[in-house]
C-alpha cells in the first residue's frame, strides 16, 4: 500500500514504530524479534513493548548480549526464508556486529551471485541529547552507508518512521533503521493502516530559493526551526529531509541547489568524514556551475559525545548553530560550521 494522506491522527515517533511493529507481525508470521531485552522488557525504550504478550516468546526472542551473535542470528534465519527483524540496543553497538553486518549481511547476496534473498532488518537507537556519555550517544550511519550492499534509514518523524519500518521489513536485502533516541516523544500526524515510505526518497519539506538546506533524522527539526527564524530576515531557505542516507537520493538535492544556488548540510555526526562531505562532493560534480558559494556543513566537532548536559547541548547543532551556518554561506556572517 502507497503511503496515506490522512493527516489528523497523532501519534509519538515511539508509538508509531511500535505500532508498525504489532501490524506488521500480525500480516507475516515469518516476522520474528531478536535482541536483548526485547520480549521481557519490550526493548530498553520501550520500542517492542506489548509484542510479547501479543506474539509469544518464539517471535519475541530475548538474546544473551552478543551482537555478533544476534545480527548472525538474523542473517541464519533470513536465508532460510524467515523475515527476521533484529535489534541493536544503541548505534555504538554496530561496531561490536561490524563483521556480521559488511562483511556477511551486505556481501552475501554478491557472494551467491544474486540467487540468495536476504530480508533482514536491522533496528538501533542513535543520536545524543540524553546523557548517555560517549559509548551510547554516536551517530555513525557514514559508516554504514560506505559499505555497499546495505541500505540505511534515519526518519525524522512518526509518520516517516511508520512508513520506513514497513518498507524496510518488506525489502528483500538488509537494511538497517535508524531510530534517534531525542524524537522517542515527538508526536506527529501517523496513518492507522500500513503503508510504505519509499526506501531512497527524499522529501522537500519546505521550499524556498535562497539557499537550500539538506539533512536528517532529528536535525531535520532543528533546519526547519532555523528556516523559520531566517524567513523573519527575509531568508528563504528550501529544507530537504533526505529520509534514506544510503541510497541517497542526490537527484531531488541536486534539482533543488539549481534554483536556489547555494546549500548547506546538516548532521548530527561529526563533521570530518561525516555524509556531508559525501554530498558536498556529489553537489559540486552535478552542480558546480549553479553554486554562487561554497558548500556549506554545519555537524558536530571531532570529539566523542560529552556526558556533561551543558556540554552536549553544546556539541549537538541546533536551530540557532545552523542558522549561522545559512548566513555565512550567504555571506552575512563568516561561516560557522
Amino acid at each position: 500500500m502507497k503511503e496515506s494522506s490522512d493527516a489528523g491522527r497523532q501519534l509519538t515517533y515511539l508509538a508509531a514504530f511500535n505500532e508498525g511493529m504489532h501490524q506488521l507481525m500480525a500480516e507475516d508470521h515469518d516476522i520474528f524479534v531478536a535482541g536483548e531485552d526485547v520480549g521481557v522488557q519490550g526493548g530498553v525504550f520501550g520500542s517492542f513493548a506489548g509484542l510479547l504478550e501479543e506474539f509469544g516468546e518464539s517471535r519475541m526472542v530475548d538474546t544473551p548480549i552478543s551482537e555478533q551473535a544476534i545480527v548472525g542470528l538474523g542473517i541464519g534465519a533470513a536465508v532460510c526464508g524467515l523475515r527476521p527483524i533484529v535489534d541493536l540496543m544503541f548505534m555504538d553497538f554496530v561496531l561490536v556486529s561490524m563483521d556480521q553486518i559488511a562483511n556477511q549481511a551486505a556481501k552475501l547476496k554478491y557472494m551467491f551471485g544474486g540467487k540468495a534473498s536476504l530480508p533482514l532488518t536491522i533496528t538501533t537507537n542513535a543520536g545524543a541529547g540524553l546523557s548517555a556519555g560517549a559509548q551510547h550517544s554516536q551517530s555513525l550511519e557514514a559508516v554504514l552507508c560506505h559499505i555497499p550492499g546495505l541500505k540505511v534509514v534515519a526518519p525524522s518523524n512518526p509518520r516517516d518512521l511508520k512508513g520506513l519500518l514497513i518498507a524496510c521489513v518488506r525489502e528483500d536485502n538488509p537494511t538497517v533503521l535508524i531510530k534517534h533516541k531525542k524524537m522517542f516523544g515527538v508526536s506527529g500526524p501517523v496513518p492507522q493502516e500500513l503503508y510504505e515510505v519509499p526506501i531512497g526518497v527524499a522529501a522537500t519539506l519546505r521550499e524556498g530559493s535562497d539557499l537550500t538546506v539538506v539533512s536528517y533524522s532529528r536535525m531535520v527539526t532543528e533546519a526547519l526551526e532555523a528556516a523559520e527564524c531566517l524567513a523573519t530576515e527575509g531568508i528563504e531557505c528550501e529544507v530537504i529531509d533526505l529520509r534514506t542516507v544510503q541510497p541517497l537520493d542526490i537527484e531531488t538535492v541536486i534539482a533543488s541547489v539549481r534554483r536556489t544556488n547555494r546549500v548547506v548540510v546538516v548532521h548530527e555526526a561529526v563533521r570530518f568524514g561525516g555524509l556531508g562531505g559525501e554530498i558536498a562532493a556529489q553537489v559540486q560534480e552535478h552542480a558546480f556551475d549553479y553554486l554562487d558559494a561554497p558548500v556549506g556543513r554545519v555537524a558536530a566537532p571531532f570529539a566523542p559525545v560529552p556526558f556533561s548536559p551543558a556540554l552536549e547541548s553544546q556539541y549537538v547543532p541546533d536551530a540557532a548553530r545552523i542558522a549561522e551556518g545559512i548566513r555565512g554561506c550567504l555571506g552575512l556572517r563568516p561561516f560557522i560550521g
